[in-house]
């Protein structure tokens, strides 16, 4: 304890990092009222220069005044986009995805009976389908 109260370049230290930390709060913290502000959708042009005005006039009250009065709405649209997102990456993976044995053979009977190939290829087809099953 005689550490802190003995040595003032250490709180001198403390008090900088202190700082320093809250400007990279507000920064964090307007960047996302920034991002939230221009996704939405239900709010008019003039409204959302209101909340960038009073958000970079009053900095820590206007991003706490937005975070109150639209946390409901910010929560529901990041859920909604990340829900956009996983859906869309979803369906990537489907479509890049291997499929079924059976559809593959039924791929290659349909080949087969179109006459693109083979009796000796269908059987290979058939045969690499069902070794990766």
């Amino acid at each position: 304890m005689t550490l802190l109260t003995s040595y003032p370049p250490f709180l001198s230290v403390l008090w900088t990092m202190a700082v320093f930390f809250a400007w990279i709060i507000w920064f964090w913290l307007l960047i996302t009222v920034f991002s939230d502000l221009f996704r939405r959708h239900d709010a008019s042009g003039f409204t959302k220069v209101l909340w960038m005005i009073f958000v970079i006039i009053l900095p820590y009250l206007g991003v706490f005044i937005y975070l109150i009065a639209n946390h409901d709405g910010m929560t529901e649209r990041a859920v909604r986009d990340q829900q956009a997102a996983q859906q869309q990456m979803d369906d990537h993976i489907r479509s890049v995805a291997p499929t079924s044995s059976t559809e593959e053979i039924a791929k290659a009977k349909q080949l087969l009976d179109s006459g693109a190939i083979n009796q000796a290829e269908y059987e290979s087809l058939k045969a690499k389908a069902l070794a990766s099953a």
